[in-house]
């Protein structure tokens, strides 16, 4: 298996994400195509989808998604799923044979429910259960990755260009309303199955261009809230960052993505009184997520999508809208490959997110700019 480390090579990687505003789901041939235009911005250690909707029939249960390096390892996960949850339907993930997708580990997909007994005994609610049990499989469980474990939405990735890694997992036979998909080119972290993009934590998942310099500091303050980070690569810390910000801290996004990519203090400075104090106030309490070093995001969670620059932009992002469609990509011809007209394209600044959601749940996370009580009462 060819790792990063043989031959230092310079950063690249590619993103693309694509969502339609309504919830109705399509092919996810559309989003290979426009990842495959990037072709040249990743180097074959890695490849990614992530897909939203593709389980009606499982709509309820955490579908998860499984790495095996052997059957030793699959056994002894499988004693410990059935001991904590009730699996509805297991199957090996469909594939298709390709030429350049090499040195395959057992894939597999569990349909599953905690059981409640479990639940109570444990005084924990059944996505926090989750969570943990993700941490245990990928740091205890030796030849074991569960690396996609949300409802009704599924990552698939492996070693291999993006549009390879699509056609060996038979992407075009899959339909969702937001699909986000990565080309992988690694610089400080091995190319392993377990490595690609997407990074993913119950529904939420993360593809990334660029690198974290803050890592140690992001993944120091979230072990202390019980996560682990043990996928060998620095973009896993930003699906947990998500996860403990919205989830757990109860933030609206336009908080959580200032708590990432937060503004100068000289640009805070300059702010009208009301919001400087909500900014400042985001700084202080969540100094240790805020998210340092080049990069360019795309989240995807069961309510919409989002895109994150660093807040001097040294990653690129497109943005575009087209009917009830919107569009993010590193490169204008990945979009126009898919979206030859759209009704509008740019180039968001740097920390300006480009929010993405459903009509039918837009509600929930309307931007609050009275946060200030809510910041410290976390704190």
């Amino acid at each position: 298996m060819l790792r990063e480390g043989v031959v230092r090579i310079p950063s690249g990687c590619a993103i693309s994400g694509i969502m339609n505003k309504k919830g109705k789901c399509f092919s996810g041939e559309a989003a290979i195509k426009s990842i495959a235009v990037m072709h040249d911005r990743s180097n074959g250690l890695g490849g990614g989808f992530a897909a939203y909707g593709i389980y009606p029939d499982f709509i309820n249960d955490y579908a998860f998604h499984f790495f095996f390096d052997d059957t030793a390892a699959k056994e002894r996960t499988e004693e410990l799923l059935s001991r904590d949850f009730s699996i509805v339907y297991d199957e090996p993930i469909p594939v298709r044979a390709h030429k350049e997708i090499k040195d395959v580990p057992i894939i597999w997909r569990y349909f599953v429910q905690p059981k409640g007994k479990v639940l109570m005994q444990k005084g924990l609610a059944e996505d926090e259960y989750v969570v943990k049990f993700v941490m245990m499989i990928n740091s205890d469980i030796e030849g074991s990755y569960l690396f996609s474990s949300g409802k009704n939405m599924g990552a698939f990735k492996g070693v291999g260009f993006p549009e390879d890694i699509g056609e060996f997992f038979r992407l075009d036979e899959y339909k969702g309303y937001i699909w986000t998909a990565h080309g992988r080119f690694p610089t400080n972290s091995p190319g392993w199955w377990g490595g690609a993009h997407p990074f993913t934590l119950l529904d939420c998942s993360v593809v990334h261009n660029g690198e974290i310099s803050s890592y140690d500091t992001n993944r120091r303050f979230l072990e202390m809230y019980g996560y682990k980070c043990t996928l060998q690569t620095d973009t896993e810390v930003m699906a947990y960052i998500f996860d403990f910000l919205t989830r757990k801290q109860g933030l609206p996004l336009d908080i959580v993505v200032m708590a990432m990519a937060s503004p100068l203090w000289k640009e805070i400075d300059r702010m009208e009184p009301g919001k400087r104090e909500i900014v400042k106030a985001v700084r202080a309490v969540y100094s240790s997520l805020l998210v340092n070093g080049p990069f360019s995001i795309l989240v995807g969670t069961s309510q919409g999508m989002i895109a994150l620059n660093d807040r001097i932009k040294l990653r690129p992002s497109i943005a575009a809208t087209k009917d009830d469609f919107l569009y993010v990509a590193s490169e204008e011809s990945a979009i126009r490959e898919v979206c030859a007209k759209p009704d509008k394209i740019w180039a968001p600044r740097g920390g300006e997110p480009v929010i993405g959601l459903l009509e039918n749940v837009a509600d929930k996370y309307v931007p609050n700019t009275d946060v200030t009580e809510k910041i410290a009462i976390n704190s």
